[in-house]
């Protein structure tokens, strides 16, 4: 499905998590976390590879143990985009699409709309993926991340604070404006080599958000509309909550 280079996803999953250590092997409905993000991915139609990229063995031998293909990267990477592209190992003209390990329903046709964007012109360096900010706790939460775009999608800036900043009175929520970052990226195989070698700039530092470095150098990011913000684990309640809901769906 792929144009001259190959679409790779990458599930980067790690053992050592500060909130929630092991969750990817956390059972949910009968199979671990990260099988239900793998089975989704591969039902993309433009992955031509799905890869878990680990640094501990629990989680490469059970990912082995349903089918998937893991692949051991080094324990000291700084982020998991360094995962990813150690992974990856992508050619310049592949595209890399991080898929984020700790969301058991993410939709295959969103995997989709970002591998088109980057096929259908070559001038992008990145794609994500955005969905509207409905309530003022997300908007004024610094856990949710915001970004403006320009008239063509194109990511202008990424930030925690509330922005666009509305000079006079309340932020409108109806405007359009405002919209939540989701955390899946895929990258031009030649830019993500790039941008690891890369070190952080002071935005990144400041915002303690990787996706700027991108921005700081140059890199185009196109950016996907969604009206589904996605369903992640950070904490053992969170598990509990998406298996009820799993079962309500698949009742």
């Amino acid at each position: 499905m792929s144009g001259n280079g190959r679409v790779i996803g990458v599930i980067p999953s790690r053992w050592g998590s500060t909130r929630f250590p092991g969750k990817s092997l956390h059972p949910l409905c009968g199979k671990p976390l990260v099988q239900w993000v793998v089975e989704a991915a591969m039902r993309a139609e433009r992955l031509d590879a799905v890869l878990v990229a680990t640094d501990d063995e629990r989680i490469a031998e059970a990912v082995r143990s349903f089918g998937g293909t893991a692949v051991m990267t080094r324990a000291d990477h700084p982020s998991g985009t360094d995962r990813v592209a150690e992974a990856a190992k992508p050619e310049d003209d592949d595209i890399v699409i991080n898929i984020q390990g700790d969301e058991p329903m993410i939709r295959p046709e969103l995997i989709d709309a970002l591998a088109a964007r980057m096929q259908e012109d070559p001038t992008w360096a990145m794609a994500t993926a955005v969905t509207p900010i409905t309530n003022r706790r997300d908007l004024e939460a610094r856990t949710v991340v915001k970004v403006v775009l320009d008239r063509n999608d194109a990511a202008l800036y990424f930030s925690r604070l509330p922005i666009p900043c509305r000079r006079d009175g309340e932020a409108d929520l109806a405007s359009g404006l405002y919209l939540r970052h989701l955390g899946i990226y895929a990258y031009r195989g030649a830019f993500l080599k790039r941008l690891v070698r890369e070190p952080p700039c002071a935005l990144e530092q400041t915002e303690k958000l990787e996706q700027l470095r991108a921005l700081y150098i140059g890199g185009r990011i196109a950016v996907i509309r969604t009206e589904e913000p996605g369903v992640g684990i950070d904490t053992p309640e969170d598990a509990v909550a998406v298996e009820e809901m799993m079962k309500r769906l698949n009742a």
